[in-house]
């Protein structure tokens, strides 16, 4: 048997991390990298906070896991927390971001089918999309490298080019049902959507009866500074996706929803068996508590300037590499003039930086939200380091 235990759908490097540290990782062979990928915008608070890790063994001693078939005082009160929080009126709890935008195309769909019109069946998505890797969320992108080897694809998909208001108006139809597009595309290069396009949207979904949904999974959850990117747009979603984040490492994700929207979800239209656990519960609890106050996002805007403008500036110590800087608050990408993944490669094992690689040629640096002035200090000398023995090996045109 050739086959590896795990199966090797992944092409995992040599980084082997057992400990975490804060805003560090300690692989197994003690080797300590600086982890400005956060497990791809996932560990939030790092790796060591006592209050999320306090919480979680608190509550797994009480009670881990019990069936959706009953009362979940712990599932309510972080409904309640995060429709207090948001403009929505409603969750359902997942366990990833794929699941929760599983649920958003299901709630758009139910929408129109209990209005009677079950034909509008169709979300516009947009170009280098990423919404997860499930038959429906696979679809939901232009991507072909997601599609090889899984055709058919779902139907009830149509892509526009993304930030290009005109061309999604011209693929409303009438089997449209609403539009599904990320705020700031992060497998897409950290690219952000301008405040014409998105507010267009929001006019052309209220203007032919649309659902507008925003899959904020990467970009939500204090990420780029506000609690939801939607909130810097000023525009209010009808159904939102959001995950990673928001457990602080734990898997989670949820749907929120305003009532309107929701009114097709009724009894038995959808489920989860671990969806909403009280174990992620409490996680998520931990989280908001410390996410979800004006001074931690300030903080997040402050630190996420601090490092994006010590960015713009070494960047032109490289104008062969290093081409711009994009992004908001602690979700930033740098653009470069190749491909990115030998840059991060290099980085990591030469010189223990962690970042993740994305579409657009472009470097995500996604720390966790807790950085200092020390992190960035050490992630500038890594990164120079790195940039100069990169050049010196000769891999810059």
């Amino acid at each position: 048997m050739t086959i590896t235990p795990l199966m090797p759908v992944y092409p995992r490097c040599g980084v082997r991390p057992v400990r975490g540290d804060h805003c560090h990782l300690i692989g197994e062979d003690g080797t300590r990298y600086l982890d400005f990928a956060s497990g791809i915008a996932v560990n939030l608070l790092g790796h060591s906070n006592a209050h999320l890790i306090g919480t979680i063994q608190q509550q797994a001693a009480n009670l881990m896991h019990v069936s959706n078939l009953y009362g979940s005082p712990q599932g309510e009160a972080i409904a309640q927390r995060l429709v207090d929080l948001t403009f929505a009126d409603t969750v359902f709890f997942t366990n990833s971001g794929a699941e929760a935008v599983e649920c958003a195309i299901k709630t758009a769909r139910a929408y129109h089918s209990a209005g009677g019109n079950p034909e509008r069946y169709e979300l516009i998505t947009f170009n280098n999309a990423f919404h997860g890797r499930t038959m429906a969320t696979i679809s939901a992108s232009d991507q072909e490298k997601m599609h090889k080897g899984f055709l058919p694809l779902l139907p009830g998909f149509k892509y526009a080019p993304f930030d290009d208001l005109a061309a999604a108006e011209a693929l409303i139809g009438p089997n449209t049902a609403g539009f599904l597009v990320e705020p700031i595309q992060g497998e897409g290069g950290i690219r952000d959507a301008s405040p014409e396009f998105m507010t267009g949207l929001r006019a052309l979904a209220d203007k032919h009866g649309l659902l507008l949904i925003l899959d904020e999974v990467q970009c939500g959850v204090a990420r780029t500074g506000s609690f939801y990117a939607y909130e810097q747009y000023g525009v209010t979603p009808d159904i939102l996706a959001t995950a990673k984040g928001i457990g602080g490492g734990f898997p989670l994700g949820a749907c929120l929803a305003t009532e309107n929207a929701a009114r097709g979800m009724v009894f038995g239209t959808h489920g989860s068996t671990y969806g909403g656990n009280p174990l992620a519960m409490a996680a998520a609890g931990a989280v908001l508590d410390v996410v979800a106050n004006e001074a931690f996002l300030a903080n997040v805007r402050a630190t996420g300037a601090r490092l994006r403008a010590r960015l713009e500036q070494f960047i032109g110590n490289y104008p062969d590499l290093f081409e711009l800087v994009r992004g908001r608050g602690l979700m930033l990408g740098i653009k470069l003039r190749i491909e990115p993944r030998a840059f991060v490669a290099h980085l990591r094992d030469n010189h223990q930086l962690l970042t993740v690689a994305a579409g657009d040629m472009t470097m995500r640096v996604l720390p966790p939200l807790v950085i200092d002035d020390t992190h960035i200090d050490e992630f500038l000398d890594r990164l120079s380091a790195g940039a100069a023995s990169f050049a010196e090996q000769g891999s810059v045109p």
